[in-house]
């Protein structure tokens, strides 16, 4: 089956001598969504297609974009063709993932910051209500962090669950270095260590709790209470 779509794909793009469209044209994306699904359709072969005037944010049954589905695959040079041609970096797809949230919750940097530079909406939200930097404080993605910080994310959003990405970090998180470093980064950002959950406990509480010491010690420094 991978062998026929890789087939259609080539002799969409010409490659094998097939003819193309009326016109010379593709009138749809499905061309591009295919192509990106394939691993085997390189970046270059991609921009061939984009060049024939086929819709760049044509959607497949999910909702997701040509783009979303090169992201799901951290496919970074196919992302990049598709940025620089044009592609909504803010499309959702129909669980509310966009190529911008979806790479700051997997920690694709490269395609994270490629959506940052094209417009990310940053106070765009997943299907829990939550930015872009709390899934990826949750995951450990210390760099994601970071840039999303010095993009200017709002620290202290509160998604569905009554969560902040500090307390996120905390609860959903092992303790471990990673998330260490990823309070000390949100602590520095100026993030409420306050702020408390739906059930009024605090992230300090929830710290000692789980007996992570050394995030402890961030907050108490910071002046947790």
């Amino acid at each position: 089956m991978r062998r026929s779509l890789a087939i259609s794909i080539l002799a969409a793009l010409g490659i094998m001598g097939h003819s193309m469209t009326a016109g010379g044209q593709l009138t749809s994306g499905k061309d591009v969504l295919d192509a990106v699904t394939d691993n085997d359709v390189d970046a270059a072969q991609i921009q061939t297609l984009l060049s024939r005037d086929a819709d760049i944010d044509a959607r497949d049954e999910a909702g997701r974009t040509a783009l979303l589905i090169a992201t799901h695959g951290n496919r970074i040079e196919v992302a990049r063709v598709l940025i620089e041609a044009g592609a909504d970096v803010n499309a959702k797809d129909r669980i509310n993932d966009s190529p911008y949230l979806y790479a700051a919750a997997r920690g694709y940097l490269e395609i994270l910051k490629m959506t940052l530079a094209h417009g990310a909406d940053l106070k765009s939200t997943n299907r829990y209500g939550g930015t872009a930097l709390i899934p990826a404080a949750e995951r450990g993605h210390v760099d994601t962090v970071r840039t999303l910080i010095e993009a200017g994310v709002d620290v202290d959003h509160v998604n569905n669950l009554g969560w902040t990405a500090l307390l996120e970090a905390i609860i959903l998180g092992d303790g471990g270095e990673c998330h260490q470093q990823i309070v000390d980064l949100l602590v520095k950002a100026g993030a409420d260590i306050n702020l408390a959950d739906r059930d009024g406990l605090k992230p300090l509480q929830h710290v000692r709790s789980r007996g992570y010491r050394e995030i402890e010690a961030i907050l108490v420094a910071a002046g947790a209470m």
